[in-house]
């Protein structure tokens, strides 16, 4: 009993040591991210984002995103607040594999294009807002660091839905 116990632990360490315990980006790796929006590109601001991409290439993935951004402010007598909803395409180069050797970190960079939903509320009167509805186009560079086979946090700076995303993500 003692024999199968210890060859069954062996053979277990083994098929787990042959495996890639992590990986930079491959090709067909999906992946999607879902973190918080911190400052939006007309202003400050908090909000919600979401994207995900579907790798093409060796370093090449692409697909969709969706962010919110809301901010307001105020002076005497006066309130204004601001909501902005981007819905649009979105591609990553993923260019840590060139020089990083690390297989926990993926660095990458990418454009973004698509349509922008901007609304505004005002308490009190002779307010218009020059921010209209649009196309948008953004570009960002992230990471991403894995602490588990398929779970990352990541962090985009640029000019996107906000000048700073982070959060976590899935690899599928």
């Amino acid at each position: 009993m003692k024999k199968t116990l210890f060859l069954f632990f062996v053979a277990a360490a083994l098929s787990l040591s042959t495996q890639k315990a992590f990986a930079q980006y491959e090709k067909g790796d999906k992946l999607l991210n879902v973190g918080l929006n911190l400052g939006g590109t007309y202003g400050g601001g908090i909000g919600l984002g979401a994207s995900f991409e579907a790798g093409i290439h060796e370093y090449i993935s692409v697909g969709a995103q969706a962010d919110f951004v809301s901010w307001n402010y105020g002076w005497v007598g006066s309130n204004i607040r601001y909501n902005f909803f981007y819905v649009g395409g979105r591609g990553s180069y993923h260019f840590g594999k060139h020089f990083i050797t690390n297989e926990k970190l993926d660095l990458y960079a990418g454009p973004s294009l698509g349509f922008r939903i901007a609304n505004y509320s005002y308490d009190g009167i002779g307010y218009n807002s020059s921010y209209g509805n649009g196309v948008f186009f953004g570009a960002f560079a992230g990471a991403k660091y894995y602490f588990k086979p398929n779970m990352a946090v990541f962090a985009e700076v640029g000019y996107n839905a906000s000048a700073l995303k982070a959060g976590i993500a899935f690899k599928f």
